[in-house]
């Protein structure tokens, strides 16, 4: 094995060199973060933890927040094709948000700023990690309380937005990744009697910038920018059946997509139409969850203004089953089916996009490792949840991936045979989580690690790396303040 200068290494442990290695790296960067911003961390036993909100004396009607979060990630024998066999970075994102409530009305900003470290042309590092100091919020809110009906409840934003959207699988405000989608528009909800809600969007999502190489692997200050050659709109609806059968929900979710003059796409005009249900996890109770989605419109075969318009016909499913046990731990075990489709032979396209959705929750560790998605992929899975404490949670998660078409890239891999002869296994998944709040609600201890085996398809594709198994793990420390 060998480094990215053509040094040897003798195994991944050496890239990733210690877990108090990475502590000691995280705790110096965050240490000096916090003392730019003038964050302490400390708790006081006598006032609790230190917020911006108490030291500007808590002014009615403003709320103020902010987070730091630093986080050291390494991959060893990388499976995305022309990379660095092995790679590691530092990944920073600081966070400050302020709202004034009027009662009527709010107005919000949130100011974000992503950065990475550690990095070259070799790494894999693009706008999910890098977006220097951005606006990623910036909003007038009207509560329209029961305008619409006693006991009903209207909320209006107009400006920029994050939105989280159901399960979070197509329309989702980033977590684990450094950077987060945001989106400029406006955005109408309303809640009625027994839980029925509906959502109304019409937006322009973000394009993050900058999206260059050299500007990302500079931590470049460029401000996103919106415009009407990026359009995202659609409803969606909620409703709880009597009983405790869970929460029903149904979407139509639309991209439109043109070329702009400084940017080349491939004119997505999707049309996404799904349905979910979903009945959350209670101590000694069954629970499920069931989605599936189908996506119809146009898309061209390649960037070029001549490349060929295809029809789209495309599909997710996700089912889950689960059961928390009683007990301290508040162990639960769930299994999981994914199925997202690939693009087959033919004039049609047939490779499901997930929008703006998250994946982490389900597929493992973005950012450097990101191995699965939802995309040409079929995958059983099972996940096992405890809680030894009020501090600690642990989760470990076991999948075995297939390919839907033999002949797409392989879920978010870039590895593919067009011939379709390597086959549909891709391998085994087995990653785990632990999480530990050092100071509770203020600052959390976080890491991770994932192995993807070889499977026979990335083995015999052609622009495969011929590395061997891919592997990860990153720790991370977060404060909220």
């Amino acid at each position: 094995m060998e480094n990215r200068i053509g040094q040897p290494v003798s195994k991944f442990a050496c890239r990733i060199r210690t877990i108090p290695a990475a502590l000691g790296k995280i705790a110096i960067l965050l240490a000096s973060s916090s003392s730019f911003s003038g964050v302490a961390l400390a708790e006081d036993s006598s006032t609790g933890p230190w917020t911006l909100q108490q030291a500007l004396g808590d002014p009615e009607g403003l709320t103020v927040s902010g987070s730091i979060r630093v986080r050291y990630e390494a991959i060893g024998n990388q499976f995305r094709p022309g990379l660095n066999r092995n790679d590691d970075i530092v990944l920073l994102r600081t966070d400050l948000f302020a709202e004034y409530d009027t009662g009527p009305v709010r107005i919000g900003a949130e100011l974000q700023d992503s950065r990475a470290w550690s990095t070259d042309r070799g790494s894999s590092v693009g706008t999910g990690e890098v977006n220097a100091l951005e606006l990623v919020q910036a909003y007038a809110g009207f509560d329209l309380d029961d305008a619409l009906g006693e006991g009903t409840d209207t909320k209006l934003d107009l400006g920029r937005f994050t939105m989280n959207l159901g399960s979070r699988r197509l329309v989702a405000r980033n977590n684990y990744r450094n950077t987060t989608n945001a989106f400029t528009g406006i955005n109408a909800r309303f809640r009625g009697h027994g839980g029925t809600a509906i959502s109304l969007f019409y937006t322009l999502p973000q394009v993050r910038l900058p999206n260059d190489k050299p500007g990302i692997l500079d931590n470049k200050v460029k401000w996103d920018r919106e415009s009407f050659d990026l359009v995202f709109w659609g409803a969606y609806l909620s409703a709880r059946p009597i009983g405790d059968a869970g929460t029903v929900e149904a979407y139509f979710l639309a991209l439109d997509e043109d070329d702009s003059p400084d940017r080349s796409t491939r004119d997505r005009h999707l049309f996404t139409l799904g349905a979910r249900i979903d009945r959350s996890p209670v101590t000694g109770r069954l629970d499920y969850e069931l989605e599936s989605a189908y996506q119809f419109g146009t898309i061209r075969a390649g960037i070029s203004p001549a490349a060929e318009k295809l029809d789209v016909s495309a599909y997710f499913v996700h089912a889950e089953a689960g059961y928390r046990f009683p007990g301290p731990w508040a162990a639960r075990i769930s299994f999981h089916y994914d199925l997202a489709s690939g693009d087959g032979p033919g004039k049609s396209w047939g490779r499901f996009d997930t929008l703006f959705g998250a994946r982490r929750g389900e597929f493992g560790p973005t950012s450097l490792f990101g191995a699965l998605g939802r995309a040409n992929i079929s995958s059983p899975g099972v996940r096992v949840e405890v809680r030894p404490g009020k501090r600690w949670d642990v989760f470990a998660m076991y999948r075995a991936a297939w390919l839907d078409s033999a002949i797409d890239s392989f879920s978010s891999t870039g590895v593919r045979d067009p011939a379709g002869e390597a086959g549909k296994f891709a391998g085994h998944q087995l990653e785990g989580r632990i999480r530990y709040w050092i100071v509770p609600g203020q600052l959390q201890l976080e890491a991770g690690a994932v192995l993807l085996t070889d499977g026979g398809f990335r083995k015999r594709a052609p622009n495969a790396n011929g590395f061997g198994d891919p592997h990860g793990g990153y720790v991370s420390l977060s404060a909220n303040f």
